[in-house]
C-alpha cells in the first residue's frame, strides 16, 4: 500500500479545454503519465509535446476509449464542462471500463446531481469554487487562503494584526473561546509548530487555523 502511495499516477483527461489543459499540464509537470484527449485537433497538437499521450477522439465512444487503454488508467478526469450530454457520456464509459477514479466538472447544481448519481468521485464546479475563495479573502483582508477539508472544516491562513504583536498563542485560548486549533505559524519562510510550543506572535506572522467556517469568521472578524 505504501508503495502506490509513493509512485506517480497515471490520469486520463477527457476534453483539453482551459480547465483540462490546465489538470493535464500540471499533473505531467509533477510527474504523472498523462493521456490527453480531445476532438479539437489544435488543442491535441497544442499539448501533444507536454503529455505522455495525446490523442484526437470523441470520449463519447466507449469502444474508442477502450482501444486507448484508458482502462489501465487510474484516474479518468472529464473536463468536459459545456456539453452536458457528453460529460454525462464520458463518466458514463469510463466506469464502463472499469476506471476506480472518476472526478467531473460540472457545469451547474443540476449537472452536479447527475454526475453524482451516476457515480462520479468528485464532481468539481471550478467557477463556483473560484468564486467562493476570492469572495471569502475579499470579505475579510486579514484571510490570505482558506482550503476546505469537508465535513465544514476548512484550514485558513491569516494575516497576524499589528494589535496581536507580543502574545502568545496560548493566550488566545482559540479552542475555549472560538473551537479553533491553530496548526502553525509561517514567519517568513519558517514554519513554527503550535502542537510544540506556544510561540509569541509577530505582526506579518501566517496563523494556520482549522475549524469550522462560523467559528473562523468569528475569530477573523474579532481581529
Amino acid at each position: 500500500m505504501s508503495t502506490r502511495k509513493n509512485r506517480n499516477r497515471s490520469v486520463v483527461v477527457i476534453g483539453l479545454g482551459s480547465f483540462g489543459s490546465t489538470v493535464a499540464m500540471e499533473l505531467a509537470r509533477f510527474g504523472n503519465r498523462v493521456l490527453g484527449i480531445d476532438v479539437d485537433e489544435l488543442r491535441v497538437a497544442r499539448h501533444a509535446d507536454h503529455l505522455a499521450e495525446a490523442i484526437i477522439a470523441d470520449g463519447r465512444d466507449e469502444q474508442t476509449l477502450r482501444d486507448a487503454g484508458v482502462a489501465n488508467y487510474d484516474i479518468v478526469v472529464v473536463a468536459i464542462g459545456e456539453n452536458l450530454e457528453a460529460s454525462i457520456v464520458c463518466t458514463m464509459n469510463a466506469r464502463l471500463l472499469g476506471v476506480k477514479t472518476v472526478w467531473v466538472k460540472a457545469l451547474n447544481r443540476t449537472h452536479h446531481r447527475i454526475l453524482a448519481k451516476l457515480g462520479a468521485d468528485r464532481v468539481i464546479q471550478p467557477e463556483q469554487e473560484i468564486g467562493q475563495h476570492i469572495a471569502q479573502m475579499l470579505h475579510n483582508p486579514m484571510v490570505r487562503d482558506y482550503v476546505s477539508l469537508g465535513n465544514g472544516f476548512h484550514v485558513v491562513n491569516i494575516l497576524t494584526p499589528e494589535r496581536l504583536e507580543g502574545k502568545r498563542i496560548g493566550a488566545l485560548d482559540l479552542a475555549g473561546r472560538f473551537d479553533l486549533r491553530c496548526l502553525g505559524l509561517m514567519r517568513g519562510t519558517e514554519y513554527i509548530d503550535c502542537a510544540v510550543s506556544d510561540p509569541e506572535l509577530k505582526a506579518e506572522d501566517r496563523m494556520l487555523l482549522l475549524g469550522r467556517r462560523p467559528a473562523l469568521r468569528a475569530f477573523s472578524e474579532e481581529i
